[in-house]
């Protein structure tokens, strides 16, 4: 039952600490507070939580309302925001050294990105941010585990689920307009490996490869957008052009 309660600290953004065995509000509560300071550490942006129920004697919990700003350069108040995250967790695993998380789902999460005149956007500067601190933890972290003298739980996630995400994405400078789209299911499988990831960095790496694959899907957008765009132009373009040489013959 120990394994689980730090399992569960550092499932979603969780990093270091030991925990003792708590009741299931304190729990809640603490996990709470760490995915808000870690994530804020690690995506160097403002993140908060709703909610947050484990029922750790089903190997089953939910996280919601968790919604990460968006840098103050930009526009929109967030980046990314959820209602619900939940979890599956195969209860057998928690006795043995690879704890498996059977399956997470974030269903509906809202995505906003917004492109800047020079190729930059919010979510790139969010994924440069994250991909600076994993590596600076995974500097330190040979030093963090000789002081505690603690191993972090290694876990493995078999299957994670962006269902239906709401896409914004803004191209208002890049001579465009804001356009919304629903994407199709992001599937995401075995996170960690066979030999799975410790515990402190899965949650990291869940966010990285979440906003990642978000990133790549608004890039398809975009180059769809403005290839459309450019088609159009040069349609109008070519009608008139033949609507000038028209009124000549006529004329």
């Amino acid at each position: 039952m120990k394994n689980f309660v730090i399992f569960t600290a550092f499932l979603v953004l969780i990093a270091g600490g030991a925990f003792l065995f708590l009741s299931g509000d304190a729990i809640n509560v603490l996990i709470k507070k760490k995915i808000e300071a870690v994530g804020s550490k690690v995506t160097e942006q403002s993140v908060t939580v709703g909610k947050v129920d484990m029922k750790l004697l089903n190997g089953a919990g939910t996280i919601n309302g968790l919604v990460i700003t968006n840098p103050s350069k930009y526009n929109a108040p967030s980046v990314f925001s959820l209602k619900e995250i939940t979890l599956d967790i195969n209860l057998e695993s928690l006795t043995s050294d690879l704890i498996i998380i059977d399956q997470i789902i974030i269903d509906k999460p809202e995505a906003v990105v917004e492109f800047t005149g020079n190729g930059g956007a919010n979510i790139k500067d969010i994924l440069d941010a994250i991909k600076k601190n994993i590596a600076s933890d995974s500097a330190n972290q040979p030093e963090q585990e000789s002081t505690t003298g603690k191993a972090d739980p290694i876990i493995r996630v078999n299957k994670f689920v962006l269902a239906g995400v709401e896409l914004t994405v803004d191209l208002t400078k890049l001579g465009n307009k804001v356009h919304q789209a629903t994407l199709a299911d992001i599937n995401l499988t075995n996170i960690g490996g066979q030999t799975g990831m410790p515990a402190s960095k899965l949650g990291a790496e869940l966010v990285k490869q979440s906003l990642s694959s978000i990133w790549k899907q608004a890039k398809k957008e975009q180059t769809k957008i403005l290839k459309d765009q450019v088609e159009d132009k040069v349609k109008d373009k070519v009608k008139e052009k033949l609507g000038g040489l028209l009124n000549k013959l006529n004329g």
